[in-house]
């Protein structure tokens, strides 16, 4: 045969190990058609059968033990689509005890005998050990405690010198978790192996057959015999299926005697599998197999169980979450700011270490990622296309980024409002993780008879690896969480577009109510002048009508540049905020003759901030405590430190504002702004940009009622 020019891991996993051509020779194999001709058998089932073999022989014309036909006629019954189950018993040919297995696969008929020297008392026995197995895994809370015990119980019932259990990554490299060893043995706990020292039509071996035998890894193969014309034949389900001499080579490498195999499947997938080693040959009878076999299934089937009860709390913790936020939302006047309120729990939820919230340009994070790197991350992100986009580690990023990224190399990032560029960025820190291999995990390129093929490793000391530029990656459940909690963010977006635009004919209708005062007043101020009126008092009111129109217009320019996502277009200066204050202050009384206002102020507080946008706050402020508070008594002004808080609260004299204000009180657009008589300066947005302005200044404000005052506090950072 011509040697290849590339040799790589497909050369192992095209190796046709479902059609070996020979069995292990500890039994003998016998196979038919479906009609019960004789199509192939093993070249040591004469001798071992006592049987004269002609191909084509029907399977009744064979001096098999009665009970024998017995099984094969009911495997016969029971085939569907050309396959059947395995059906076994014990049979005596000779001076020989064989554990007799039929089954049909791919429309042959096959049973093997297979020599068994341990007597029937002692296999149940271990039978009885198995049941009681069975019970204790039932009791187990964890994966790690259930695999643990495994170990024990198989080794107990099959007497291999060392079991090991294997739990398979998302790569299908495999950690060993637990592990039953003789004692003079060196352990193997905690090693990693690589995907490759188990193929991909090896798994799916593993799969579709749970459990593999070989007895002893130097035996001769008995090659398989007639077969004249027909198809190779497929020993997928055989327990007699000889092993591909790279897999014996790998456990001559490991000093191993013999070997099993018992698979854990969960959900279809190789989940994870109990590896047994002996150091010499060891033949398992085939009941014991079995035993473990279904020990094997009562760990997959509690292994699924304690995953989905941890799937279920999972989802219904971020089902908590998800309502929580979806309330805040369609309550908040600022999503991102709405989204950062349950940061805690939003990262708990997806299983991340920090968050970045974007949109309409502006960005607000949560954990310890540098505000710089969040924008450059959010600029990455594509303008259209998916919803959801993942990245588990550096080469997931673009590369003009990746140098920047350090601690994060995981993202997943929703996109929740495309209208309005908005993302929710959910990030992991780079996991720098010491795998400890059980040997270089690459394989060797040797020339063979049959040219250059890689060989397995040929030492398995631990050898270590530091992994370098990957995050723990988003699993099922984080993923489902994401598509979950995107779901309901879009709802709430789409409602806040509904509720805009509702909000913006109210807007309209507003505008035109309130500014129809004044222009009617100047309209009359002007006829009264034309026809010779007192100009004095007319200029006043001209005045005063035409500054409360440039009042309401300069609001819903406010308002217009905050929901388009532009900032009020601060300008920040180191401002003292006493004089600044006692200005203002001292406009409003020349305003509002009889207004009472006390000023409780420190001689001088010097505070970087826009002097006229912090102006118009405590000017909202001051105005909505005269147009709300009892009539003569004082508005009280206070300025003070906090630590590094500075602190400015106004109060007046009023009853508490009710429940249903307080929950829309900073909202851009109250019903019970149109007509209010205590509101004749506006249409309701005075708090909702007063607002907008402290929260560009890095503030917060806040109402409280300490009776018999209602009091407004603006909390400023000092620096």
């Amino acid at each position: 045969m011509q040697a290849t020019d590339n040799v790589t891991l497909d050369n192992c996993a095209d190796e046709p190990i479902h059609i070996p051509g020979s069995i292990q020779p500890h039994g003998a194999l016998l196979a038919f058609d479906i009609d019960g001709a004789l199509q192939a058998w093993s070249d040591n089932a004469p001798q071992l059968l006592d049987l004269t073999l002609a191909l084509g022989a029907p399977l009744a014309s064979l001096p098999l033990p009665a009970e024998v036909h017995a099984i094969a006629a009911e495997c016969r019954d029971l085939i569907e689509d050309g396959e059947a189950p395995a059906i076994a018993l014990e049979v005596a040919i000779g001076t020989h005890q064989f554990d007799c297995i039929v089954h049909a696969y791919a429309a042959r008929i096959i049973i093997e005998f297979e020599l068994r020297e341990v007597p029937s008392d002692a296999v149940a026995a271990f039978a009885l050990k198995a049941h009681a197995a069975i019970d204790r895994f039932k009791r187990q809370k964890s994966i790690d405690s259930l695999l643990q015990l495994a170990t024990e119980q198989v080794r107990a019932i099959t007497g291999f010198d060392r079991v090991m259990a294997y739990r398979f990554h998302q790569d299908d490299s495999g950690d060993v978790t637990a592990e039953s060893l003789r004692d003079e043995l060196e352990p193997y706990l905690g090693r990693r192996y690589p995907a490759s020292d188990i193929p991909a039509q090896a798994r799916r071996l593993y799969i579709i057959n749970t459990l593999r035998l070989i007895a002893d890894i130097n035996y001769r193969p008995s090659p398989l015999v007639g077969r004249a014309g027909a198809a190779p034949l497929d020993l997928s389900h055989s327990v007699l299926r000889s092993v591909s001499p790279v897999h014996i080579e790998y456990l001559q490498n490991m000093g191993v005697g013999a070997s099993m195999s018992v698979s854990i499947v969960v959900n279809g997938r190789l989940w994870g599998l109990l590896a047994c080693h002996h150091m010499t040959a060891l033949q398992v009878p085939y009941s014991i197999r079995m035993a473990a076999d279904v020990m094997a299934q009562v760990i997959a089937s509690i292994v699924q169980s304690i995953e989905a009860r941890e799937r279920a709390l999972m989802a219904e913790q971020s089902a908590a979450v998800r309502t929580r936020v979806m309330e805040t939302l369609l309550h908040h006047d600022e999503p991102a700011r709405a989204l950062l309120q349950h940061a805690p729990a939003l990262c708990l939820s997806l299983q991340a270490e920090a968050l970045v919230v974007a949109q309409y340009g502006k960005l607000m994070v949560h954990g310890d990622i540098d505000l710089a790197l969040a924008e450059r991350m959010v600029a990455s992100l594509p303008q259209s296309g998916d919803e959801i986009i993942e990245r588990s580690a550096l080469g997931d990023w673009p590369e003009e980024l990746r140098d920047a990224l350090a601690p994060w190399a995981g993202m997943l990032a929703l996109r929740f409002d495309p209208s309005t560029s908005g993302w929710l960025l959910a990030l992991r820190r780079e996991q720098i993780n010491t795998i400890r291999w059980a040997g270089r995990p690459d394989k060797i390129v040797r020339v063979g008879p049959l040219g250059p093929r890689l060989t397995p490793r040929g030492s398995f000391d631990e050898w270590r690896e530091t992994v370098r530029g990957r995050a723990v990656p988003w699993d099922a459940t984080a993923r489902l969480a994401a598509g979950q909690l995107l779901g309901e963010m879009h709802r709430a977006s789409v409602a806040r577009h509904v509720e805009t635009d509702r909000a913006r004919s109210q807007l309209l209708a507003m505008l035109g109510h309130d500014l129809r005062g004044p222009l009617h007043s100047i309209n009359m101020a002007a006829t009264v002048l034309q026809h010779g009126g007192a100009a004095g008092t007319m200029s006043t009111r001209i005045q005063a009508s035409s500054g409360r129109m440039e009042r309401l217009i300069s609001q819903v320019l406010d308002m217009s540049r905050l929901n388009g996502g532009l900032s009020l277009g601060l300008e920040k200066n180191l401002v003292d905020l006493v004089p600044a204050l006692q200005d203002l202050l001292d406009e409003s009384r020349i305003a509002s003759p009889g207004l009472r206002i006390v000023a409780d102020l420190p001689p001088a507080l010097p505070l970087m901030m826009d002097s006229d946008r912090m102006m118009q706050v405590v000017s909202n402020l001051v105005s909505n405590a005269r147009h709300h508070g009892a009539q003569g008594e004082a508005i009280e002004v206070t300025l003070a430190e906090r630590g590094d808080t500075v602190v400015l609260e106004v109060r007046n004299v009023a009853p508490p504002i009710g429940a249903e204000m307080v929950a829309n009180l900073y909202s851009p657009l109250k019903h019970t702004s149109v007509g209010n008589v205590h509101n004749r300066g506006g249409l309701g947005l005075g708090l909702y940009i007063a607002q907008q302005i402290v929260h560009q200044h890095g503030g917060e404000i806040a109402y409280r009622y300490e009776e018999p005052q209602v009091v407004f506090a603006v909390s400023l950072p000092r620096n």
